[in-house]
């Protein structure tokens, strides 16, 4: 037995939503773009950042839409002249809650290299934003065609912690939204991070307060990929690599056989970066620390790209046709001469599955032994 669908009016259309869905729900499914910082897919809406707000007929003020249930001949206006001036105030606000120099600085337009020049200019310690291009916040700023100039940024009240290899904690880019914590805490459930403190002491904190190097955390890099911000920024990437010198490679991790989707970030024909491909399985943008961090020996200077036969007690190097003929050949004369049990084989963790697959298929059927094991049992 199905449950009928209700009707609700967004926008001037007329649509249906099923029990249980907010109106962020009901507007993303019939494609009606309501703009969210706070709201992470798959977990409990929390309603903090209020950039969802609209208005609702009847209601006393506006109301978060994505923790407000929909309801039956529910009317919405998504982009009210009420709704728009709200959604202004919030980003200007949140463009002072911290160190957010994109727009707090005047560089209203879209030239990352005219941005630059202008912090160099102006002197000091000011730096590029790490995440200029790809922030949310700053996405929104242009949307809404809002500057920082409106109110005084808030003095840094935390450094920036640094001290561990994979991820730089920046707290006055923090937008205090919540998201890293869910990804921690519901989407990854490792339970390493939280909303310590209150009032403007408030701040995303590891058990005890402590810097994540620390603490419980795994470096998944999870809350990295759920920042809407600058505020966690791989550490390999701040201020080296920026979106628009990267090419995406979509590619499956092999470090295990989960089968887990990655977008490869290539610049200059080397890996800088990896994330997790969003909304496709198995993985569903997750990644573990060595699938999201774990690349640096693709480009290895030590990593070898010839076959190497060591002759004398020395390697030399050689052709793939003379390594594979030795190979062949000693195999063949091993089996002929001490029986084929007397052959085993080790597999790697990182080739696939199907390549794993075909090393057992060559042990069992060519070279006739059940003798073939894999490293992650070594």
């Amino acid at each position: 037995m199905t449950t009928a669908a209700h009707p609700i009016v967004i926008d001037g259309q007329e649509f249906t939503f099923e029990p249980g869905e907010t109106i962020l729900d009901a507007a993303r499914r019939n494609g009606i773009d309501i703009p969210t910082l706070c709201h992470l897919k798959g977990t409990a809406p929390t309603g903090a950042c209020r950039v969802c707000v609209v208005e609702v007929q009847g209601a006393r003020s506006l109301v978060a839409s994505c923790v407000m249930p929909a309801a039956p001949k529910m009317v919405v206006s998504t982009e009210s002249p009420k709704v728009m001036a709200a959604r202004r105030m919030v980003i200007q606000l949140l463009l002072a809650s911290g160190n957010h120099n994109c727009l707090v600085k005047g560089s209203d337009g879209r030239s990352y290299e005219e941005y630059a020049s202008r912090l160099k200019r102006a002197g000091g310690d000011l730096e590029p934003c790490p995440a200029w291009g790809d922030c949310r916040l700053q996405e929104l700023a242009w949307r809404y065609n809002v500057t920082g100039g409106r109110f005084s940024p808030t003095p840094p009240r935390y450094p920036i912690e640094d001290v561990n290899p994979f991820i730089v904690r920046d707290f006055a880019r923090c937008i205090l939204c919540g998201r890293c914590v869910q990804a921690c805490n519901e989407v990854q459930v490792n339970q390493a991070i939280y909303q310590g403190f209150r009032g403007a002491r408030s701040k995303i904190v590891a058990a005890g307060d402590r810097p994540y190097r620390e603490s419980d955390c795994v470096f998944c890099g999870e809350c990295v990929q759920a920042c809407p911000t600058g505020a966690l920024v791989e550490k390999d990437v701040r201020h080296r690599v920026r979106p628009w010198e990267t090419r995406k490679v979509r590619t499956t991790c092999s470090y295990c056989g989960v089968g887990c989707q990655q977008e490869i970030h290539v610049k200059d024909n080397r890996v800088v970066q990896v994330t997790g491909v969003e909304n496709v399985p198995p993985n569903l943008g997750s990644l573990c620390v060595k699938g999201r961090f774990g690349f640096d020996f693709v480009g290895s200077s030590e990593r070898l790209t010839k076959p190497l036969i060591r002759e004398n007690g020395a390697l030399r190097e050689a052709s793939w046709d003379e390594a594979l003929d030795r190979v062949a050949r000693r195999l063949s004369e091993v089996k002929a001469g001490s029986g084929p049990d007397s052959i085993g084989v080790l597999t790697s963790a990182r080739i696939t599955n199907e390549e794993n697959y075909i090393a057992q298929k060559f042990t069992r059927a060519v070279l006739q032994t059940n003798n073939i094991d894999h490293c992650a049992r070594l």
